[in-house]
């Protein structure tokens, strides 16, 4: 199968998951494009999505809002499956779902929604963004959970192997 993997990122830790995804994905025998969703202009070619996005004040980047509007009949007509990457620290806080990727999972009929943990590296914010990761007191560090990435894509992998006709 031929699987879009698309995902909205502000300073490279979501792509990083979108990367980890398209991989396991091909692993497992499957095409995978991983693609901005601000450059995909059609779903054409695609039999699965994998739609992410960074999480920023609770809310989805704009970019991946505007790809779920832009292609929403599209991805109702194709298996869909949604990530965010947000919660950082330890214990990992929000501990609350991303609303839009709640949303999305209804909006585009998608199996699932999951809520992976994010990355802070302080240096590579702009000025505002140290100031609020400041003010709530959000630790530098890496707190993605690689092996429940790389296992959450397997299982995508999986549910897209077509079964077998029995005759």
């Amino acid at each position: 199968m031929h699987i879009l993997v698309t995902v909205a990122s502000r300073h490279g830790a979501t792509t990083e998951i979108g990367m980890a995804i398209a991989e396991e994905l091909r692993q497992a025998g499957h095409e995978a494009d991983l693609r901005d969703p601000a450059g995909v202009a059609s779903l054409d070619g695609y039999d699965a999505v994998v739609l992410g996005s960074a999480v920023y004040a609770g809310r989805w980047l704009e970019s991946a809002r505007r790809f779920s509007e832009r292609h929403q009949q599209a991805l109702r007509g194709r298996p869909t499956w949604v990530f965010s990457s947000g919660p950082i620290g330890d214990p990992l806080a929000p501990t609350d779902e991303a609303t839009d990727g709640l949303r999305l999972v209804t909006e585009l009929a998608a199996h699932e929604h999951r809520t992976f943990a994010g990355r802070v590296n302080a240096a590579e914010l702009g000025w505002v963004e140290r100031t609020i990761t400041r003010m709530v007191k959000a630790p530098d560090g890496d707190f993605r959970d690689w092996p429940a990435i790389r296992a959450w894509s397997a299982e995508i992998a999986a549910s897209l192997v077509a079964p077998a006709v029995v005759t």
